[in-house]
């Protein structure tokens, strides 16, 4: 059974810094495309930043030049450091993992997700 564990989230000043962490567990013998997405009450859940399994990049235009993502293949971890934190980033994190291939075939995952307060 593959699961999803983020870690890293909290509560930090405007202008702070965090690093986000995503670790899928379990047996995994690859992974697609991994990604950070964010969601507030009312509101529908929207894709913060993206990587392939080659590396290439994608983000909302909202956090270009702050954020940044990245990962370790060989750790199935995906990384997510974000500088310059605004109070309009508050919102619970969560991390996905597409086309994930395991024991139990090909699949995508979530993670339970982790709480982004940043303060004024």
């Amino acid at each position: 059974q593959v699961q999803l564990v983020e870690s890293g989230g909290g509560l930090v000043q405007a202008g702070g810094s965090l690093r986000l962490s995503c670790a899928a567990s379990g047996t995994i013998f690859s992974i697609g495309a991994m990604g950070w997405y964010r969601q507030v009450p009312g509101k529908q859940r929207e894709l913060v930043a993206s990587i392939t399994s080659s590396g290439s990049t994608n983000y909302v235009d909202s956090v270009k030049g702050r954020f940044t993502i990245s990962r370790d293949n060989a750790k199935h971890t995906v990384y997510l450091q974000m500088n310059s934190l605004k109070p309009e980033d508050t919102a619970v994190y969560y991390c996905k993992a597409d086309r994930v291939l395991g024991f139990l075939g090909q699949n995508d995952y979530w993670g339970p997700g982790t709480q982004v307060t940043v303060s004024s």
